[in-house]
């Protein structure tokens, strides 16, 4: 299952994160990824839902923040990302898709 939530600005900020992660945080020696609920979850998809709703909004010219092996793992695969474009923080990969 994935976490999701799309924040409107002046442009829609979509953020994904695979779900056991929510509320996690992760370091290293320059960096941390703070997982916060208020930012990733609104709701829970599962895998079909979350490649429809990646298909709609890079239409939409949204921008996207990534975070989960799964999550990243759709998004490479849906070709949002490449994968000279994840980094890793503790293990953990993520990806911002800014267009």
């Amino acid at each position: 299952m994935f976490c999701t939530k799309i924040h409107k600005s002046y442009r829609k900020v979509v953020a994904i994160c695979d779900s056991e992660l929510i509320g996690k945080k992760f370091e290293d020696e320059k960096r941390q990824l703070d997982l916060r609920e208020n930012f990733y979850k609104n709701i829970e998809i599962n895998g079909v839902q979350l490649r429809k709703l990646i298909k709609v909004e890079i239409v939409e010219d949204a921008t996207f923040n990534i975070v989960g092996k799964e999550s990243v793992k759709i998004a490479l695969e849906e070709g949002i990302i490449a994968k000279e474009g994840v980094s890793e923080i503790s293990g953990i990969p993520f990806a911002l898709k800014l267009l």
